[in-house]
């Protein structure tokens, strides 16, 4: 669905280039003539071009959108360039951190809050190490990391979804935390303000993250009252029923 909304955001562009561009041809500059000089009224040297920037030809418009592509092309590379030792350090710190068993740690302070969150997950299940993984990153800042993660943890409890063209209860609410997580080491923007020179490139980091601790708050409670409303409950005949006096864990609408 993204990719069609970006399409089709390209292409109107393009067209509305395109056809402005051919008006402009043929029209050819409106503009108005000069003003001679009196004595009365000397007449001011103008301070902006004589062509209005939107009063642009299509060649002047192909010009334009050529020149604007390599100048783009040409700040993504110094940004990149400019970034690699920034990330290279951060991400090797946390990777380090990874490794010595801190993002475990994480996930083991986090379990009994995972336990409320997504009661239809059952302990030991794939898909609560994938989600505890996942947020455990993001909190570091791992975000490589935790892209991978994510797609884990939709893949295992897709396999706890009853109703398969339905997300459930804990496919919304991972998908809202993951969307909101806290961010406790910004180290993207940090570098950014370290790239354009900035005096204080940890300056925004409470911020951030007081910022991304309400929205996650927001998001879980959100999530908790949709999941309440009648309109996205899950039809009860599409639940599964019960056997051997178990109880399914998966896709029950609170």
């Amino acid at each position: 669905m993204l990719n069609k909304v970006w399409f089709w955001l390209l292409l109107l562009g393009i067209v509305y280039g395109f056809g402005k561009g051919s008006f402009n041809s043929f029209q050819g500059n409106s503009a108005p003539p000069p003003v001679e000089a009196t004595e009365e009224a000397p007449v001011e040297e103008p301070t902006e071009p004589e062509t209005a920037y939107d009063q642009r030809n299509l060649q002047q418009m192909g010009k334009d959108i050529n020149s604007a592509a390599f100048d783009a092309a040409t700040v993504s590379v110094e940004i990149c360039i400019g970034l690699i030792g920034i990330m290279a350090l951060w991400l090797g710190l946390l990777n380090i951190a990874r490794d010595a068993g801190l993002v475990d740690a994480f996930a083991r302070l986090l379990r009994p809050l995972m336990r409320w969150l997504f009661p239809e997950v059952p302990d030991g299940h794939p898909a609560q190490g994938a989600m505890l993984m996942n947020i455990s990153a993001n909190f570091l800042g791992l975000d490589n990391a935790a892209t991978p993660f994510g797609l884990k943890a939709m893949q295992e409890l897709q396999t706890l979804n009853p109703t398969k063209d339905t997300a459930t209860n804990s496919m919304a609410t991972f998908l809202a935390i993951n969307t909101s997580n806290v961010t406790l080491v910004p180290f993207t923007i940090i570098g950014y303000r370290v790239l354009y020179g900035s005096e204080n490139p940890t300056g925004p980091m409470i911020g951030i993250i007081l910022t991304t601790s309400v929205t996650t708050i927001v998001a879980i409670i959100a999530v908790r009252l949709l999941a309440k409303s009648p309109r996205y409950a899950i039809p009860q005949d599409t639940m599964p029923q019960e056997t051997d006096g178990q109880t399914p864990v998966a896709g029950e609408a609170e």
